[in-house]
């Protein structure tokens, strides 16, 4: 599946990371594809932010526990948490839920709000779909009630996912 064309073809693309709380595994998955778009030369060319369906941790600082696996590997850890808006949909060129839960949830609002927003559902897609052989189920946990294990798996699947994203947003943006 292709992605989605740019609204704006000449302003940059904009990528959206959407989790439950938006202080585990989105800010870690916007942290890691803005740090490979980078890489890639792209930095200039895609926005990459997160936020969260709930409103638990707004105004908040990363998980700890995130943001200590994110620094050992890296990674830049500058977060701070907010919640989806309704209007934040007509925002994105591509919005990456990290699991069927948060999909849904983007879904029923892009069903009650898309059409004042000019929201295409073609923009909404899995963040883990883009990492090569995922299988049926490209969800990514959430690894907020356990261990630091469950912050490395996270970010191990992250990494394949933005590697394959920054690869399609290469071919995409190479076109402009």
């Amino acid at each position: 599946m292709s992605l989605p064309e740019p609204r704006d073809p000449d302003g940059p693309y904009r990528v959206g990371v959407v989790c439950l709380g938006n202080i585990c595994r989105s800010p870690m998955a916007a942290k890691v594809l803005a740090a490979d778009l980078e890489r890639a030369g792209l930095g200039d060319l895609v926005e990459v932010d997160s936020s969260g369906t709930g409103d638990w941790h707004v105004g908040g600082e990363m998980d700890p526990r995130a943001s200590s696996t994110l620094r050992v590997h890296g990674y830049l850890t500058d977060h701070t948490a907010r919640r989806f808006d309704p209007d934040d949909l007509a925002r994105y060129d591509l919005l990456l839920a990290m699991d069927l839960d948060n999909l849904d949830d983007l879904r029923r609002m892009a069903d009650r709000y898309g059409a004042g927003h000019g929201f295409d559902p073609a923009r909404l897609r899995l963040f883990r779909s883009f990492a090569p052989g995922v299988g049926p189920n490209p969800e990514v946990p959430d690894p907020y009630y356990g261990g630091d294990d469950g912050f490395t798996a996270v970010l191990n699947m992250v990494e394949a996912a933005a590697k394959g994203l920054t690869g399609e947003l290469a071919a995409l943006l190479k076109r402009r």
